[in-house]
């Protein structure tokens, strides 16, 4: 990928990048030493006199992964040069572990950047669960990674649930800590970290409902505890789900947990405009519950 701007000011070289081009300091001193910033076509040390209506580009060039590329069908929702998002199926990993090298999203991801020619790496700015589904939003390299930590991102859940919460819509305010080790589980905890979902019913049905999740913290598997701590688990989840609805989820025939990734809001950050997508994947729809 090539950062482009042209200058309508002058100043140091140094001030276009950290500024006008959003670079943070660490990027800009790995790639002055080489020829990866030029002015007007000319590689510049980063002290340069820029002027008025000199064009600044810097190529952005990332490392070939360890693991490889592979060919795979992937659900693209949004892609430009900088970001890429796709719908993951429930049952994939999105990146590769010393156990699991091959079939993951960041494989099948590679193999796509490898046929279409594009020089990119895989930056997930969202991460799911392996059996959660739905929209995962990708950098194409590290200096749009670093940016989309900073883009007011909002993200919005849809899950069935087992159970009916007496009230239409709620804010579940509980800590969540970390179990110990060698276990990878949380519960919720008054000394565990401040941890905050707000909830909304989407519809009732027998036994079920579906909600509307919205994460304003960020744990690890806060919904899935959230819901399973307030009376409602989701539905087919093996490990914070009840005795009750582990066995209603057999009933149904459900192979993973029914949380789905349903909409993500941000501002893209190159150009600042507002993105919303949404993932064309719904539990509801996948499993006829309604």
């Amino acid at each position: 990928m090539e950062l482009t701007h042209k200058a309508m000011r002058a100043g140091r070289l140094s001030s276009f990048l950290l500024g006008e081009l959003k670079m943070s300091a660490g990027l800009m001193n790995k790639l002055k030493w080489g020829d990866s910033i030029r002015v007007n076509g000319i590689p510049q040390r980063t002290n340069y006199p820029v002027q008025p209506g000199d064009v600044i580009t810097v190529a952005l060039a990332e490392e070939t992964p360890e693991y490889p590329a592979e060919d795979g069908e992937l659900s693209i929702l949004y892609e430009d040069d900088a970001i890429l998002a796709v719908d993951k199926p429930a049952g994939m990993l999105i990146h590769p572990s010393r156990a699991k090298n091959t079939g993951t999203l960041a494989n099948y991801v590679a193999g796509y950047y490898r046929k279409t020619g594009q020089h990119s790496a895989f930056h997930p700015m969202t991460r799911l669960d392996r059996d959660t589904f739905g929209i995962v939003l990708l950098a194409k390299n590290a200096h749009v990674h670093s940016l989309l930590q900073n883009c007011g991102a909002k993200k919005t859940y849809h899950a069935l649930v087992y159970g009916e919460p007496k009230e239409n819509n709620g804010i579940i305010d509980a800590p969540i800590a970390r179990r110990p080790l060698p276990s990878l589980l949380r519960y919720v905890n008054p000394d565990g970290k401040p941890s905050v979902t707000e909830w909304l019913v989407l519809e009732r049905g027998e036994k079920l409902c579906k909600l509307d999740l919205h994460p304003v913290t960020g744990r690890t598997h806060q919904l899935r505890l959230h819901c399973a701590y307030m009376g409602f688990p989701i539905l087919g989840d093996p490990q914070y789900g009840s005795p009750e609805s582990q066995a209603f989820s057999e009933e149904l025939g459900l192979t993973h947990q029914m949380l789905c990734a349903k909409k993500l809001e941000f501002y893209h950050p190159l150009t600042g405009e507002f993105m919303m997508l949404e993932s064309k994947m719904d539990a509801a729809k996948q499993e006829g519950a309604f």
